[in-house]
C-alpha cells in the first residue's frame, strides 16, 4: 500500500519508518528542509533508540522517502497527519494550527476514495473540524488512529504496540457491512496497513471520532494522575519519617493499582503529557465538566511543585543559600533516552538554581547540544567526570542509565563534598553511602541535611565569575 505521512517529528518520523519496515511504500513530508534532508540521509534528528535503523532499512528497501513538498502525497491511498499540536501560547488549549494548514495542502492532492487519518492528540472535535476543511472532498474518507507512542521506546511501541484505536464517522455500528459483517471504508483501509500487527493478535477498538479523540488524553491524565499522586505521598512520608519507595512497592503489588508509573520523583515533562492534561482540563472546562477541569489542574499544581521543592531541598543541603555553590545536574532530557528538551524538569530546576545564584554545570548523554542554546546562563559539559569537577552538591535529575552504573567512589574522587540530592530515587543509597556519600531523596529516608560546612579539606569554593559557555559537539 502507498502511504503518506504529514509531518516527520517525533511521531511521524517513526510512524514512517515502522510503515515502511511492514512492506508499505511511505512518503515522509515535512516543512523543514533541514529535517528532510537528514531522513533521507537515514539519520534522524533527534535521538530515538532503533529508529536509524529503521530508516536506513527503508530507504535502502526504496519503500521510504520524504520530500517537502505536499505534492509528493499524490496518489498514496492512505495519509497520515502527524503534525504537532502544541499547548497554544496564550491559554492551556491546544493548537491545531499546523493540523489545519495540512490539510489543507494535502486537499489538492487527494485522490478519489482516499483516506485521511489524524494521529496527533487533539481536543474533542477535532475531527468535525477537519471535515469541514475536506467537506470540498466528499470523495475522500476521514478517520482517526490516535497514537500511544513514549519517546524511548517509540519504535517498540510502534512494532508492538498495547492496541490499535480507530475513529470512524458513526462509529462502530458503521465500520462494518451489516450483512457480512466485513469492515468497510476507514476500517478497512486500516486494517490493510496494519495487517501484519492485527495478524499477531494486538487487539483493534473501533470507535467513534469523540471516543478516540478522548483516548489518548484520558489514559494520559490517568498516569499523570498516578505520578502526581505518588509525588504528593512522598511529601507526606519526608513529613512523617516514611520512605516513599517502600510505601510505592508495597501499593503496586495491589493488582488494582500496578506498579508502573508509582516511581516517586521530580515529576514528568516532555513535549506531551503536560501539555495533554492542560488541553484535556480545557477541554472539561469548556464543556462545564469543572471536576475534570479542578481534578487536571491540581494534577498539574503537584507536578510543577516538585521542582520547586527540589529547588528548596537543594538550599537547605547547601545550609540555607545556593548563592556562590558549585553545584553539577546530572540530566537535561525530560527523561533517559532521549534529547528531548521540552518542558524538562532537569533544565527547569538547573536554571531556577542558577537564578539563585549557583554555579551550575549540567551534563547529559544525548541532549546537550539542545539544552545549552535553550538556557545560555548555565555551564554543559558532554563529560560526565568534568562535570563533576568540584562540585559541592550533585543533583541526579534525569535516571540515565549512565548515572545509575557511576561509580560513587570516582565521583567522589572529583568532587568537592560527596553530597547528592537524588531527585529521581535511583541510585542504591547503601553503595554510595559506603563510599562516604550523604544521600537525599524525595519522600525517602535516605539521610538528613548535613551542615553546610562540611565541605572536603580544600576548604570552601571560593566566589567565582561565571564559567565558560558550554561549545557543542559537532557530529
Amino acid at each position: 500500500m502507498k502511504i503518506s505521512i504529514i509531518g516527520c517529528g517525533y511521531l511521524g518520523a517513526v510512524h514512517a519508518a515502522t510503515l515502511a519496515s511492514m512492506g508499505h511504500t511511505v512518503t515522509g513530508i515535512d516543512v523543514d528542509p533541514a529535517k528532510v534532508d537528514q531522513l533521507s540521509g537515514g539519520v534522524a534528528p533527534f535521538h530515538e533508540p532503533g529508529l536509524e535503523e529503521l530508516l536506513q532499512d527503508g530507504l535502502a528497501m526504496g519503500r521510504l522517502n520524504f520530500s517537502t513538498r505536499a505534492a509528493a502525497a499524490r496518489g498514496a491511498q492512505v495519509h497520515f497527519l502527524c503534525v504537532g499540536t502544541p499547548q497554544h501560547k496564550t491559554s492551556d488549549a491546544a493548537d491545531l494550527t499546523y493540523l489545519t494548514s495540512a490539510a489543507e495542502a494535502l486537499l489538492p492532492h487527494l485522490a478519489a476514495g482516499a483516506v485521511v487519518v489524524g494521529k496527533s492528540t487533539v481536543p474533542v472535535g477535532t475531527a468535525d473540524m477537519l471535515r469541514g476543511v475536506l467537506n470540498a472532498r466528499p470523495d475522500v474518507l476521514l478517520g482517526w488512529n490516535p497514537e500511544f507512542l513514549r519517546q524511548g521506546t517509540a519504535v517498540k511501541d510502534s512494532l508492538v504496540p498495547d492496541r490499535l484505536v480507530y475513529g470512524v464517522d458513526g462509529g462502530r455500528a458503521a465500520a462494518f457491512n451489516p450483512r457480512t459483517g466485513a469492515p468497510m471504508g476507514v476500517t478497512a483501509a486500516l486494517d490493510a496497513v496494519y495487517e501484519p500487527l492485527l495478524a499477531a493478535g494486538i487487539p483493534r477498538v473501533v470507535c467513534n471520532f469523540a471516543t478516540a479523540e478522548l483516548i489518548k488524553s484520558a489514559a494520559n491524565a490517568y498516569l499523570a494522575t498516578k505520578v502526581s499522586t505518588i509525588n504528593a505521598v512522598a511529601g507526606l512520608c519526608d513529613a512523617a519519617g516514611a520512605d516513599v519507595a517502600e510505601l510505592s512497592e508495597a501499593m503496586g503489588m495491589d493488582p488494582r493499582i500496578g506498579g508502573r508509573y508509582l516511581h516517586a520523583g521530580l515529576g514528568f515533562g516532555g513535549g506531551c503529557l503536560p501539555k495533554d492534561i492542560r488541553s484535556f482540563r480545557s477541554q472539561a472546562a469548556g464543556l462545564g465538566v469543572t471536576a475534570v477541569a479542578d481534578w487536571m489542574q491540581l494534577v498539574d499544581a503537584v507536578n510543577l511543585g516538585q521542582r520547586v521543592r527540589t529547588v528548596n531541598l537543594a538550599a537547605e543541603l547547601c545550609g540555607g543559600t545556593l548563592a556562590g555553590r558549585s553545584v553539577t545536574v546530572l540530566g537535561a532530557s525530560f527523561k533517559p533516552d532521549t534529547d528531548d528538551i521540552r518542558d524538562s524538569p532537569a533544565l527547569d530546576v538547573a536554571d531556577r538554581l542558577s537564578a539563585a545564584g549557583a554555579h551550575v554545570t549540567v551534563t547529559d548523554p544525548k541532549a546537550v547540544n539542545h539544552a545549552w542554546r535553550r538556557y545560555p546562563r548555565l555551564r554543559f559539559e558532554a563529560s560526565t567526570l568534568r562535570a563533576l569537577e568540584g562540585a559541592e552538591l550533585v543533583l541526579l535529575l534525569t535516571e540515565w542509565d549512565e548515572y545509575r552504573r557511576l561509580s560513587p567512589g570516582v565521583a567522589g574522587a572529583l568532587v568537592r563534598r560527596r553530597l547528592v540530592l537524588d531527585a529521581r530515587n535511583a541510585l542504591d543509597v547503601a553503595v554510595w553511602r559506603a563510599e562516604g556519600w550523604d544521600v537525599r531523596g524525595l519522600g525517602t529516608s535516605a539521610g538528613a541535611a548535613p551542615a553546610a560546612e562540611e565541605v572536603s579539606p580544600g576548604g570552601p569554593v571560593p566566589q567565582k565569575p561565571a564559567p565558560p559557555r558550554y561549545r557543542p559537539v559537532r557530529r
